[in-house]
């Protein structure tokens, strides 16, 4: 049997902000350890396999996050099977949809285990007991969910209600039960036949396109044609945009799961694979601290922090000391350019804040000060008045876009690293205090030849510094001029 995971990695974890941007979402960050989030998702698999085939994992995500995706399950190993880049965010039923499709293209029909790219599994053992417990129904035809062991009455959470146990130790899925309030919540977990809805799906790829086509044609028919029309970009697949535009915007709960139970016709089983795995969908602040080491206080602390006479709080430092005295269930998060201070029982009030900046035309909820770029990162250290400082950080044999600007002139030192600049018809090696001069119109890139890391200060002057002041003519990664 072959299980191909599918990651979905579309969300932009707006109660995580200021550390969590939308083109740098939470899935992308390490906030439990050393990976990030989608890592552990696409390592969580290991020491499954056994006599069982785990596929690369396949992917969906959106266009900007698309190269740092794909470097990052690199850098541990896992590559992708396929990325599928989604023109804008539909939820998680079309972004399945479009997995399932690609998945089946060939004829294949795997067995397709759903995953979140933003969850926390702290038992890896006991989720891979979990999903062997649900292959045999999955492989059978059965959809499943798993369905999380409640450790307490939990209003945040869409709950299961769940039926027969069934020969494979899986249960029948009675009912998706909406997030209750407090005193529901209470009798949902005193009656103990439910369990918290997680976001986890194993289905065969050709059973959920079936359910799809069944529950929701239009939601099918626009995924079809927006797959059909899909263009390959370099190790990517481009969904089209055109045919997407028609798609429905569902969840894979809402379109599929929470009917099936009542579509016996469609000869599709339901089913519920209890999962006790010490899960979180890290979903704010607070949740995190939960999931977080913490130190006799109750404190859980990342960064540069110090903590005196302070309890049940979470300061996360990310570019300087933060230091707190009397703080008592308190997150207090520092980015470069944001810093955000909460009273812990209302962190899902920052989505709130986020919307306020948006609705000001804020580009702090967008993009942090350091920003990734296939070729390295850059960090906007100063800015003014007709000017701004960058630094620059080019891989080892990567190259920025051959290029010009309409509005600005830059200066380059070059700090580490060897540089090999193209400046009009002209091509210089640089090294380490040398520096050049790009004037305004004059075509130009930057390269690193070398086997380090090439860094530069950029000083940028003119009467406009926007980032879509860009005509590229050559692009090793296929851009286009405002895509970064």
């Amino acid at each position: 049997m072959t299980l191909l995971p599918i990651i979905l990695s579309g969300g932009s974890g707006t109660r995580l902000w200021p550390l969590s941007r939308e083109t740098y979402p939470k899935q992308l960050l390490a906030l439990t350890g050393t990976a990030t989030l989608l890592q552990e998702t696409a390592l969580r698999l290991g020491g499954l396999e056994g006599a069982l085939q785990v596929s690369s994992p396949g992917v969906v995500c959106n266009v900007e996050c698309r190269f740092i995706t794909a470097e990052q399950l690199q850098t541990v190993g896992k590559p992708a099977s396929f990325i599928l880049l989604e023109p804008f965010g539909r939820n998680t039923a079309p972004a399945l949809t479009l997995a399932a499709l690609q998945a089946h293209r060939d004829g294949s029909d795997p067995v397709m285990l759903v995953m979140p790219a933003d969850h926390v599994i702290g038992d890896v053992p006991a989720f891979h007991a979990a999903v062997q417990r649900g292959l045999a129904a999955a492989a059978d035809g059965a959809m499943l969910t798993f369905g999380i062991v409640p450790t307490r009455a939990e209003t945040g959470y869409g709950y299961l209600r769940y039926g027969d146990e069934q020969a494979d130790g899986s249960r029948q899925l009675a009912a998706f039960v909406e997030k209750p309030d407090l005193e529901t919540a209470r009798r949902y977990l005193d009656s103990g036949e439910y369990l918290w809805n997680s976001g986890l799906f194993m289905m065969r790829a050709s059973v959920w396109l079936k359910a799809i086509a069944h529950f929701d044609p239009a939601m099918a028919t626009a995924c079809t044609a927006a797959f059909e029309a899909a263009s390959r970009d370099i190790d990517f697949i481009r969904i089209d945009p055109i045919a997407f535009a028609a798609c429905p915007s569902d969840s894979i709960d809402y379109a599929v799961m929470e009917k099936l139970a009542a579509a016996p016709e469609l000869g599709i089983p339901a089913r519920i694979v209890p999962l006790d795995a010490n899960w979180s969908d890290v979903g704010a602040w607070d949740a995190l601290w939960d999931v977080l080491d913490k130190d006799a206080a109750g404190n859980a602390t990342r960064g540069h922090t110090l903590l005196e006479g302070s309890t049940g709080s979470l300061v996360f430092a990310g570019s300087r000391l933060v230091a707190g005295v009397g703080l008592d269930n308190i997150i207090v998060v520092e980015t470069a350019d944001a810093v955000l201070v909460a009273d812990k029982s209302r962190t899902q009030d920052v989505k709130k804040i986020v919307a306020r900046l948006k609705a000001e035309g804020h580009t702090l909820t967008d993009t942090h000060r350091k920003v990734h770029r296939p070729w390295g990162w850059y960090d906007s250290i100063d800015a003014g008045d007709r000017f701004q400082v960058k630094r620059i950080v080019v891989k080892p044999g990567a190259s920025l876009s051959l290029q010009m600007h309409h509005h600005r002139a830059e200066h380059w030192v070059v700090v580490s690293g060897t540089a090999e600049i193209t400046n009009g018809d002209k091509v210089l090696l640089l090294s380490e205090n040398e520096s050049t001069y790009i004037p305004l119109g004059h075509v130009h890139r930057l390269s690193n030849p070398g086997k380090m890391p090439l860094e530069i200060i950029e000083v940028q002057s003119g009467s406009y510094l926007g980032e879509d002041d860009i005509v590229r003519f050559e692009d090793t990664y296929g851009r286009a001029p405002a895509d970064g």
